[in-house]
C-alpha cells in the first residue's frame, strides 16, 4: 500500500546524525546502554519458531541483527519521524519465514501485544519512529486502519528473555549504521 505526502518532516538520525534511508542496514540499540544489546530475534519459551523481535543479552558478544527500514511513502528514500514504513531484519529465519516485524493480538496473560516477525503486508506490519524529548521511540500506529490500538514499543521480560512489545513504558532506541 502506496502513501503519497507532499509535507516534509523532521528526519529520523542516526547515530552519526545522518538521515536513516530506505533500504540502508541499521542496527537498533538501546539510548541506555547500560541496560542490554540491540535488538534481534528470539523465540518465547523453549519452542524455536515462531520468532519474535527482543534484544541481546548486555554481557553478549553478539550484536544483534541489522534491519532494513521501506517507508510507506511512495517514492520516500528517508525515513521521518511519525510517518509509517515497514521494517526488516537482514537475516535468514529457522522457522522458514519472513523477518518483517508485525504486531500479534494482544495476549491475556500479559495484557501485551508481542512484536512478532513474518509475511505482513498489512497494517500489521507499519511502524513509525517518534521523537519524544531527545530521544527516539519506535511506535505502532497505523493511521489508515480507522482507530487503531497504537502502542508504543518497550520490553517485556519473559522467562529471562527481553522481548519487544506494545503497550507498556516506551524504550528509547538509538539506530547505528552497519
Amino acid at each position: 500500500m502506496a502513501i503519497t505526502s507532499t509535507a516534509q518532516l523532521p528526519p529520523v538520525l542516526d547515530t552519526d546524525g545522518q538521515p536513516l534511508r530506505r533500504g540502508v542496514e541499521y542496527y537498533i540499540k538501546p539510548a541506555i546502554t547500560d541496560v542490554a544489546g540491540n535488538l534481534t530475534l528470539k523465540s518465547r519459551s523453549n519452542a524455536p519458531c515462531p520468532l519474535y523481535v527482543g534484544q541481546e543479552p548486555i554481557a553478549s558478544t553478539n550484536i544483534g541483527l541489522p534491519v532494513t527500514f521501506t517507508p510507506i511513502v511512495a517514492g520516500e528514500d528517508i525515513i521521518e519521524e511519525s510517518i509509517g514504513f515497514n521494517v526488516v531484519f537482514q537475516a535468514s529465519s529457522t522457522c522458514v519465514t519472513s523477518t518483517q516485524w508485525r504486531v500479534d493480538e494482544m495476549e491475556s496473560a500479559t495484557g501485551r501485544r508481542f512484536v512478532g516477525v513474518g509475511n505482513d503486508n498489512g497494517p500489521t506490519g507499519i511502524f513509525r519512529i517518534d521523537r519524544n524529548n531527545g530521544v527516539y521511540n519506535i511506535v505502532w500506529c497505523p493511521e489508515m486502519v480507522g482507530r487503531p490500538r497504537c502502542g508504543s514499543a518497550g520490553i517485556l521480560v519473559e522467562d529471562g528473555v527481553r522481548l519487544l512489545a506494545l503497550d507498556g513504558n516506551a524504550f528509547p532506541f538509538e539506530f547505528v549504521k552497519a
